[in-house]
């Protein structure tokens, strides 16, 4: 899981596929007050090597290299070494890339910076970062919480075994391809022993090979599961505070997180005021836009082919395959896990469609 961190010299690992950039920022990231010793990789099997050999403290990465991008050695090392602060430094500004990073649990992300006052700023942004503490939460993630920690391992579509420990309690959770399976608790399993687990605020874990053999016993979505324990949390600190606690009404997406392979889901509402919910998005706004743009080009693709009205669409890719359904409520864009095929896919968004419409 990674080594102790030596606190007496920070060690920054620099990952870029520039090496005009590399020589750069190794100069500047030098030079900064505590005088980190500072180490670059120009790939990303390059820089896993060096997380293997030695302590480091954080690393910085650029998103687009070849062979294995930085998302894909960003969820690497924040499974191998969970202490490891990351920061995404890109020259890409897209909110996808940003949302999917936070989500993976990045610390910070930053377009690369071209004036003075940019690079001063990342710099006591970094140097802030390397000073912090670890306080509560579940050692290994800088102060995250469990949610936090299973939300990464389903975001980066993982497949292993989150063992949970709390003093002499012991809980494991099964992931499968980024799909909750089973949970393990003070003698209970499947959504029961979830619910337990999420109860802990403070413990430590690591992760384990995955077990494929493991029997589902829970089949909603993970989405659904944190949603389900939120709920049970809030009921039971009500019962020990004020009998006029007034809390916000579910979402009318809740229903729809519980099928199988849900991922996330966005409506957008008829009228002038084209209201927008969502659950499982981390920008719905930008969502929002590009699924009333696509919908309304194929719209007018199917007017010029004299097809009649477009009732869904489909697409299939990494990281979600994303559907989206027409009607008189409004727009429903649904992103279901890769793992599905076109006619499971198909099937699927009806049954989403028909409980939405319902």
């Amino acid at each position: 899981m990674g080594h102790p961190v030596d606190a007496a010299r920070h060690r920054i690992l620099l990952v870029d596929d520039d090496q005009d950039f590399l020589e750069v920022y190794w100069e500047l990231l030098k030079g900064m007050p505590s005088q980190p010793e500072v180490h670059t990789a120009s790939t990303a099997a390059r820089a896993l090597a060096l997380l293997e050999s030695a302590p480091f403290s954080a690393m910085i990465v650029d998103l687009h290299m070849p062979k294995m991008d930085g998302l894909q050695l960003l969820a690497i090392a924040r499974r191998k070494h969970p202490q490891l602060r990351i920061v995404v430094l890109t020259a890409v500004c897209d909110e996808q890339f940003r949302a999917r990073a936070y989500g993976m649990g990045v610390d910070q992300f930053w377009q690369k910076p071209d004036k003075e006052h940019e690079v001063k700023l990342f710099t006591e942004s970094l140097e802030a970062l390397l000073q912090q503490e670890n306080h509560g939460g579940f050692r290994g993630v800088q102060s995250k919480s469990l949610v936090d920690i299973i939300q990464l391992e389903c975001l980066s579509q993982a497949s292993g075994v989150l063992k949970i420990k709390r003093g002499v309690l012991e809980a494991r959770i099964w992931i499968q391809g980024g799909a909750v399976i089973d949970a393990e608790a003070q003698e209970l399993t499947g959504e029961a022993a979830f619910q337990r687990i999420l109860e802990w605020k403070t413990g430590s874990f690591e992760m384990l090979p995955p077990e494929p053999d493991r029997e589902r016993k829970i089949f909603v979505s993970y989405q659904a599961l944190l949603l389900e324990s939120a709920q049970a949390l809030d009921e039971a600190g009500s019962t020990r505070g004020s009998t006029e606690i007034i809390t916000a009404p579910p979402s009318p997406l809740s229903d729809l997180t519980s099928f199988p392979d849900v991922q996330f889901v966005l409506s957008v509402g008829v009228g002038r005021k084209c209201e927008v919910d969502s659950w499982g998005l981390e920008s719905p706004e930008l969502v929002s836009e590009w699924a009333q743009k696509t919908l309304h080009g194929f719209q007018l693709l199917g007017d010029r082919l004299q097809v009649g009205d477009v009732q869904q669409v489909a697409g299939l890719g990494s990281p979600s395959h994303v559907a989206m359904a027409d009607s008189s409520r409004g727009i429903l864009t649904v992103g279901f896990r890769p793992a599905l095929d076109r006619e499971e896919l198909r099937e699927s968004m009806k049954n989403v469609t028909a409980k939405w419409a319902s």
